[in-house]
């Protein structure tokens, strides 16, 4: 037992007291107060081995009154077949040499000390205590023996003969024992009113704190403080053993290193602790060792089967384990911590520990366990080849999925392709395993998505194995597995003819729209339309599809729709999926409060699901929506929040996209230097979305602008215009690029360049402001501005107005014959041409195609065509044959009346 100054239950203060033991020394206080006023008693102070017994017995004669006389005893396992031996420690100063005689003197027969019986015994029973009583005349008498539980047999019936005969002597019996010593005086000694006994128990964590930071000399660490606790289980002498070996190591009482602690820590538990129960209750260490084994949850009946041993068996090694305060009474009986369950693996030899832990998954598998508990056997050994493992591994990993426990569905889903030999069984966990690193490791799903598409032919197959890895995490992501589900939706139209179940096409079509590629939209559409069944992911095509059709730019209304009936679907269904889709075709539209309010409804349903790569996109585009809405603080807070979720989840491309959200946030609060920081740490990857690059670029510009470089901000400005026009991206509300670049020509001096970019804008926008979202509202479907058209095929669906052909230069079947008005009419109009128009005009007439103009101008295609579509109605031209000719004609001054 380990003594410091103070105490620890509350009340007085005791000078060179022991922590945690008032209760106890104030019933050694009363024992000896009813000794020195001539009464009798008997102290039994009972607990296992290191509890501090013996610290409580020097303490009880640390208040003997001063008079009295005092017999003291020490037994020791070794010394049990000598007869007699702790009598003849108590009364040593007494006995003479045997067959001698002194005054006063004591001696102790041969035939006594041979184990005589009946009156030879008794009479020597008899002289002992008459030695005792004549001790006792005119003062008192203590008898104090030390771990009792060793006594031999012969001193053990003197005891128990004086403990009946102590009524009217001042004679008080103090013992130590442990709680298993079945030999104590006995059951005689809690027969008397004049019995006390004293349980000692585990110091709290606080005492031990506290001695420990006495003998470190310095306030002690708070996590060192409970880690010594819990492997000392409170115990002094383990307590004291570990302070000393971490004082030998050098540890350090302020700032350890928790590794090594903890690894002294278990050294020191296994040598103590479990040392003495193994030299004592071998059986008992063994059930430990197994129950270590089985694993946190596991109980002493399964840890008994395990270690093949019989109820009685268990139920004495059982209570052993318990008295030794290793495992917690219970029920359940389990391990008191992990720490200790760390102590005790680490004893076991590894091969037998392999061993145990194949035993362990073929009896939890025969006894109907949960397949995780089993599994994470199966995981601690070789590939097994067992039939049955492939299965248990697969079920493990699909509940811990279904919870949500994605690190652990990922690492019994490897060992099941460890397991697995047939190409088909390959295939299947593959896909499987992509489905749960979607939610961990965006980079190795898209890793994994390549391998399945690469590895089979047959479109239907192709596209089967895909649907786990199918989500817009991974789409916007990964330019590789986009490159991937465009194809799988394009063979699988192309080989089925769109007969293909509705339940593999919507997925498809969704990710290669997500993509950019609408090819299979108009099919998919139509064939939803006819379709009477409600399917899970039409959600996420309509939403899809409504945010390419708002980024083209030319039918919001239409785009408006689809977002509403994503809106709608969902809500019938109970998904929100593609509801980021449908917000950003609603802000992209005019309409921002309902897209905030549809982001914070998707938010709300990702931070549910526990999907940390949805989430991270749910709050991209939330806080890009707040952008929009003036919401600096809400937008930074969400931008933040995504970039640590998607690089918690290895996603690159969305970490970019957050990152710029979060600067655009800061530049707003002129934090240039904090926005240029956040962009640093979370680069663009190659091949990133069209939309995250514009996105990017602009933030990087707008972050160049801040520090004063505006040619730096002016060409980051141009570049972000022609990423989103080389990909059809026409809609201005998507990245706000050109009020930013004609800012940079106005900083530059450049006001002629920067009337241009901003007539080259929509006019809708520019009548309502740069920047302002009801601008969009003005734009008539079919009327606005040139676009990608992503809308596609699937916008003639609707009855809305067709798309000019991409065939890169007009004639007959294009722009210029689509729009031109009924030359037989024979009139002219000579309107004259805006300055937007004339660019795009003096580049025609230079022999660029359609495509080369808008990659000049920084417009999409689509744009330069519709330019063109209103240049020949205007001149009442055919195509480019007669261009020049009438411009030409246009210029000419007018005759005279």
């Amino acid at each position: 037992m380990v003594a410091v100054d103070g105490g620890a239950r509350g009340g007085p203060r005791r000078p060179a007291g022991l922590l945690h033991r008032d209760e106890e020394l104030d019933l050694l206080d009363g024992t000896m107060a009813e000794l020195a006023e001539g009464r009798s008693s008997v102290v039994a102070i009972h607990g296992p081995r290191g509890i501090g017994k013996t610290a409580l017995l020097r303490a009880a004669l640390a208040r003997v009154p001063g008079q009295a006389v005092v017999l003291r005893a020490r037994c020791h396992e070794s010394e049990r077949g000598f007869p007699y031996g702790v009598v003849r420690q108590l009364f040593d100063r007494l006995l003479t040499r045997p067959g001698r005689t002194g005054p006063g003197g004591l001696e102790l027969r041969p035939a006594a000390r041979a184990g005589a019986g009946g009156a030879e015994v008794h009479e020597q029973l008899q002289d002992l205590f008459q030695a005792a009583r004549s001790l006792s005349d005119g003062k008192p008498v203590v008898i104090a023996v030390d771990d009792l539980g060793f006594a031999d047999q012969e001193s053990l019936a003197w005891l128990s003969y004086i403990v009946r005969r102590l009524d009217g002597l001042p004679l008080a019996l103090v013992f130590t024992a442990d709680p298993d010593a079945h030999e104590v005086p006995p059951a005689e000694s809690g027969a008397p009113a004049h019995t006390r006994l004293l349980r000692p128990g585990p110091l709290c964590e606080s005492c031990a704190a506290q001695w420990m930071a006495g003998a470190f000399g310095a306030p002690l660490d708070t996590e060192l403080a409970a880690a010594c606790h819990t492997l000392s289980l409170g115990n002094p002498l383990v307590l004291r053993e570990l302070t000393d070996r971490l004082l030998a190591a050098g540890v350090s009482a302020g700032s350890p290193d928790q590794s090594a602690v903890l690894e002294i820590g278990a050294a020191t538990l296994s040598d103590t602790t479990v040392e003495w129960l193994s030299r004592r209750h071998p059986a008992a260490v063994d059930l430990l060792a197994n129950l270590a084994v089985l694993g946190p949850g596991a109980d002493i009946a399964t840890a008994a089967a395990l270690a093949d041993q019989g109820e009685f068996e268990s139920a004495l090694a059982g209570e052993e384990l318990r008295r030794s305060g290793l495992i917690d009474p219970g029920p359940p009986q389990r391990f008191r911590h992990e720490l200790v369950r760390t102590a005790i693996l680490s004893r076991i030899d590894p091969k037998t520990r392999l061993d145990l832990h194949a035993r362990a998954a073929a009896l939890l598998l025969r006894l109907g366990a949960p397949a995780a508990q089993t599994a994470e056997h199966l995981m601690s050994v070789g590939a097994s080849g067992r039939a049955w493992a492939l299965p248990i591994l697969r079920t493990a990993a699909r509940e811990a999925a279904a919870g949500s426990d994605w690190a652990n569905a990922a690492r019994y889903l490897r060992r099941a392709l460890a397991e697995s030999v047939d190409p088909e069984v390959v295939l299947a966990v593959t896909g499987q395993l992509g489905a749960v690193e979607l939610h961990r490791d965006v980079a190795a799903c898209a890793r994994y998505a390549a391998t399945v598409a690469a590895s089979i032919r047959p479109p239907a197959e192709r596209a089967r194995a895909l649907l786990p890895f199918a989500g817009p995490v991974l789409t916007l992501d990964s330019s590789m597995a986009a490159h991937s589900f465009v194809e799988a939706a394009t063979a699988l139209e192309a080989g089925h003819g769109g007969e293909a179940p509705l339940a593999l096409r919507l997925p498809l079509a969704t990710q290669a729209l997500l993509a950019g590629h609408r090819g299979t939209a108009h099919r998919t559409l139509a064939a939803l339309r006819r379709s009477p069944e409600a399917h899970t992911a039409a959600p996420a095509f309509l939403g899809a599809l409504a945010a390419l059709t708002a980024a083209g730019g030319r039918f919001p209304r239409r785009a408006q729709r689809l977002a509403e009936r994503c809106a709608d679907a969902a809500a019938l269904i109970g998904v929100d999926t593609g509801a980021p889709g449908a917000a950003l075709a609603l802000a992209w539209t005019g309409r921002a409060p309902d897209a905030a309010a549809l982001a914070d409804r998707t938010v709300l349903t990702a931070r549910g699901a526990a999907r940390p790569g949805e989430l991270a996109l749910a709050l991209i585009v939330r806080a890009d929506i707040a952008l929009r809405l003036d919401r600096t603080a809400a937008a930074l807070g969400d931008a933040r929040e995504a970039l640590r979720l998607a690089e918690s989840v290895r996603a690159a491309g969305l970490a970019a996209a957050a990152a710029a959200c979060a600067a655009r946030a800061l530049v707003r609060r002129d934090q240039h230097e904090a926005a240029a920081k956040v962009l640093a740490g979370s680069p663009l990857p190659a091949g990133a979305h069209p939309l995250i690059r514009a996105q990017f670029l602009q933030a990087r510009g707008l972050v160049a602008a801040g520090r004063g470089a505006h040619g730096e901000a002016l060409q980051l400005f141009l570049e972000c215009g022609h990423a989103l026009a080389a990909r059809g991206m026409a809609n201005p509300e998507c990245v706000r690029w050109r009020a930013d670049a004609r800012r940079a020509y106005e900083e530059l001096g450049e006001p002629e360049a920067a009337l241009a970019i901003a007539e080259a804008e929509p006019v809708g926008v520019r009548a309502g402001g740069v920047g302002a979202g009801s601008g969009v509202a003005k734009w008539s479907d079919g009327a606005g501005p040139g676009g990608a058209g992503l809308a596609g095929a699937p916008g003639s669906a609707d009855g809305e107005p067709g798309e000019p052909p991409e065939d890169g230069r007009d004639g007959p079947g294009g722009a210029a014959s689509a729009h031109a008005p009924d030359l037989r009419t024979g009139t002219k109009r000579r309107a004259g041409l805006t300055t937007s128009e004339r660019r795009v005009t003096d580049l025609v007439l230079t022999g660029l195609s359609n495509l080369e103009v808008a990659e000049r101008l920084f417009l999409s295609k689509r744009t330069v065509d519709t330019h063109l579509g209103r240049i020949y109605r205007k001149l009442e031209i055919r195509g480019r044959a007669e261009l020049a000719e009438a411009l030409r004609e246009l210029n000419a001054p007018t005759p005279p009346a």
